[in-house]
Parts: C-alpha cells; structure tokens; sequence
C-alpha cells in the first residue's frame, strides 16, 4: 500500500472477499458489514443476480462510445422514468459527477430561460454533495474547502432545516436549490417537518430548479426506491449513484423533460451509461424496485431504529435520526468513539461520523437475525463505554 496516496484514513481491515452482509479477510476474519460500502452494496456482497449480470455483459460488450446507440442503456434510462416522476435521465460514474451535472443543468436552463443573472445555487449546512470543485463548493462545509480555494463563485448556503433563512437568500437570482432530504455525510440529519414543502414553494415562486441530492438515499436506502417518494415532495431533478448499481461504479441524473437543458456538446461522459455499468443498475432495480422488498427494508429499519431510541434513552443527550436502513446513533464526542472502537473490536463495521454519531447503512438485504445481532454488539459497546463513564448513565 505503500505506493497508494494517502487520502484514507484505514482501520487496519484488509478484506479479500465477501458473501451477503458478511467481509472476510485473509486471515479467516468475518466481519458483519453494517456500513455496505456507505450505503453501496446495495445487495450485499456476492448476490447472485448482480454477479450474473455482470459476468454475462463482460462477455459481451465491456464499453461502448455514447457515440453510438447502447440499448441496455436505454432500456434502463426508462426504467426509472418508470418508477419515478422523471422522463429523462443522463448516466455518469459517480454521485460527484451526478451533482456537476445538475448544476450544469439548472445554470443551463435558467440562462436560456431567464438570462446569466440566474445563475445562484443555494445549498446547505453540514451538506455533501462531492469532491469534485462544483461538488465540493456546494459542499457548505468549510473544513473540507480550507486549502482548495477560490471556491466557484454563484454558492450561496443557508442552515439545514431553517426555511426562514432559506427564504431570503431565494430569489430572482437562483437558478437552483439543493438539498439532500436526508444527510448523510452531515450526521445523517432529517429535516423538520415543512423544510422540504416549503423548498418546493419557494422553487416554485421564484422559477428556480429544486435538486434532491439522493446519492446517498436513493436505491431503496430509506425503504422507497427514492427518498423524495416517502415525503410527498417530488423535486425538478434527483441525483442518484452509490447503491444504484450495487456497488458497480455508476452515476445518474433523473429530470424531467421539460428541464432538460443539457443537449449535445454541452455535457457528456466518456464511461457514463457504459453496457457493464447498465446490466448492473438493471439487476440492481429488478431486485430492490419491487413493493414487498422495499417494505421489507422498512420493516428492518423500524427494528433497528426502535431498538437503537431505546438504547439512546440510556445516555443523556443521545439521539436517533433517520429512516429506512440509514440511521444515526448520535452518542456525543465521549462515548461514539468507544462505542465505534467495541464494534470494530468485535468484527461490526459501522462509520464514525463527526466523531459523535455512528451511521449505519447495512446491505438492504441484511437480515434480520444480523440485525439483532448488531444491536447486540451496540448494547454491548454502550454498556462498556457508559461504565467508563457512569455520570452519563441515565438511572
């Protein structure tokens, strides 16, 4: 590893290969992945219908110019219009790239409708939408920014989940605002009730673009196959990747047509939408975009998450957030880092973020024996963390 650039912090695990929910190393370690890659391994590891997908499209045709017609690519570009409020869709690689392109896409579309003066995106604390410069400069984040400078101009950040704020920075110069309905990165933070509605109304009142960032909530996380579908509050553009193609590097970016700005020569990618990628997301979406699995992440959420409000009752000022199969447990800078260190110790992956909440994104498909099995290994991290520290124990 000595020649790989050191922008990871690594935790000394180094797995080789992987079955279901589970990691295994070359020392005969298993680990229960309860973070699926940041909420990638959509299908966990080594499921059968992505495996086969893949092998058969490699066999056949890798890459494929956007040059030319790619049918797959088609064939999944309709669906998900299908099982969404979209009609049109353009592949990439990455959740970055999916957020650069709908940038480009509302500045596009504001400039031809309304002129340059248009063109502000207005984003929001603790957001992340990327590394990339247009990514990272929505990214309302300064630490992450410190040393990349000058950011692009045309951002503008409000605080996460405050509309009155929102409302005076949204006007005749916005062209777009983006939002994650659920933050991921951020401490996997859930709007208050009526953010969100009052997004799409400010949208509306001043003809600017509302972007739902769903890189990290899309592809069944929260137990819809889109976030947005579970709020009542459809926006003008989603970007989709992590979870989308179980783990196959891939991004997308769904509209609908009549915001369709980006035309040829404007925008592209030379491996977006390429045939691998493609048999990937339709093994993915034949699997998760069917009502009785994503209930079943539902059913497995509200497990985990009832099971982890009882455990945060026990520590003053713990805190549960999130829905579906991406939750929060918020344990304050004292006990999350103990917490996070006995889960490692005893063979549970689990991301620590902001050195106070641990986010958990299992496989969808986790069951819910591995479950109750993490819950298991949480109680048992609180209970020696608290004991170090009996003060904070609630009696």
């Amino acid at each position: 590893m000595e020649a790989v650039m050191k922008t990871y912090k690594r935790l000394g695990i180094a797995p080789t290969g992987g079955r279901g929910s589970w990691l295994f190393d070359e020392e005969g370690n298993r680990y229960l992945d309860f973070i699926a890659g940041i909420a990638t391994n959509s299908l966990g590891h080594g499921h059968q219908a992505l495996v086969k997908a893949v092998q058969e499209q490699a066999e056949k045709l890798i890459h494929c110019s956007n040059l030319y017609e790619i049918p797959i690519q088609g064939e999944v570009a309709q669906m998900l219009a299908d099982a969404t409020d979209f009609d049109k869709v353009f592949f990439c690689n990455s959740g970055t790239e999916a957020v650069e392109a709908a940038i480009k896409l509302a500045r596009k579309h504001a400039y031809t409708n309304h002129g340059p003066k248009k063109h502000e995106i207005v984003t929001f604390s603790k957001s992340f939408h990327g590394r990339t410069y247009g990514g990272l400069t929505a990214t309302a984040q300064p630490k992450l920014q410190e040393g990349f400078g000058p950011m692009p101009a045309g951002f503008v950040y409000a605080p996460f989940g405050d509309l009155d704020a929102a409302k005076e920075m949204v006007g005749s110069q916005t062209a777009a605002v983006l939002v994650e309905p659920i933050q991921g990165e951020g401490g996997v933070n859930v709007p208050p009730d009526g953010f969100l509605e009052g997004l799409r109304q400010l949208c509306d009142e001043h003809e600017a673009l509302l972007v739902f960032d769903e890189v990290q909530t899309g592809a069944g996380r929260t137990g819809h196959l889109y976030a947005y579908q579970g709020t009542g509050v459809v926006p003008d553009v989603l970007t989709s990747a992590k979870g989308l193609g179980g783990g196959v590097p891939v991004g997308a970016m769904l509209t609908k047509e009549k915001y369709a700005a980006l035309t040829p020569g404007t925008h592209g990618s030379t491996f977006g939408g390429n045939p691998l990628a493609m048999a990937a997301v339709k093994a993915v979406l034949e699997v998760v975009n069917d009502e009785n699995f994503l209930e079943e992440v539902r059913f497995k959420g509200t497990i985990l998450k009832n099971a982890l409000q009882k455990l945060a009752d026990r520590v003053p000022g713990a805190a549960v957030r999130g829905e579906g199969l991406l939750i929060g447990l918020d344990l304050g800078p004292e006990l999350a880092p103990q917490v996070f260190e006995h889960c490692l110790e005893e063979g549970v992956l689990v991301n620590l973020i902001g050195g106070t909440t641990l986010r958990m994104a299992p496989p969808l498909t986790v069951t819910r024996s591995e479950v109750r099995y993490a819950l298991d290994t949480f109680r048992g991290g609180v209970d020696a963390a608290v004991s170090t520290q009996p003060e904070m124990a609630v009696a």
